[in-house]
């Protein structure tokens, strides 16, 4: 009890309320300053809409085992890293898989809105955005929607993916 008589009644108390009241001010001021994050706002409409007809071509021949639209999509370069299941740089390797485990056993769906693109200067696109897939296989497993990151590469008239990032 004599510690916070002297802290009130010893010294200056004015200065002691005073920098109590701003360490409380500072406190309330800082976390005033955290934002929602803004709707995404396309810089370049026309590369959005591009690269969203790329994802829905390209998604299209994969929930169709359309290897053949795939195939002219994916780079020959691929890099496809997986948080699972790791790195696969193997444009062959990669549609041997999805003919293997994906071809009428599972399909993706895009979360509509979603999607963030952004140009990449001498080079393409970055695609952002949130899908599920389901495996017919497994009906009763949940589908949780994961994260997927695009890179976009346009040679002439054509695009093609050259990088994929995974995450589930």
């Amino acid at each position: 009890m004599d510690s916070i008589f002297d802290f009130f009644f010893k010294g200056n108390f004015f200065m002691k309320l005073l920098m109590l009241l701003y360490a409380l001010f500072v406190s309330w001021f800082t976390n005033g300053q955290v934002h929602e994050i803004p709707d995404f706002q396309p810089k370049n409409q026309q590369l959005f809409e591009e690269i969203l007809v790329m994802d829905a071509t390209f998604f299209n021949a994969y929930n169709n085992c359309d290897l053949e639209t795939q195939t002219k999509i994916l780079s020959n370069d691929i890099e496809f890293f997986h948080d699972n299941t790791g790195l696969s740089t193997s444009k062959e390797d990669i549609l041997n898989a999805i003919k293997k485990n994906i071809c009428n056993k599972v399909t993706r769906t895009l979360i509509k809105g979603s999607i963030e693109v952004y140009p990449i200067h001498n080079y393409g696109a970055v695609e952002i955005g949130y899908h599920t897939f389901f495996n017919s296989q497994e009906p009763n497993a949940k589908s949780i929607p994961s994260k997927f990151i695009t890179i976009w590469k346009k040679n002439e008239d054509q695009w093609h993916i050259t990088k994929v990032i995974s995450l589930h």
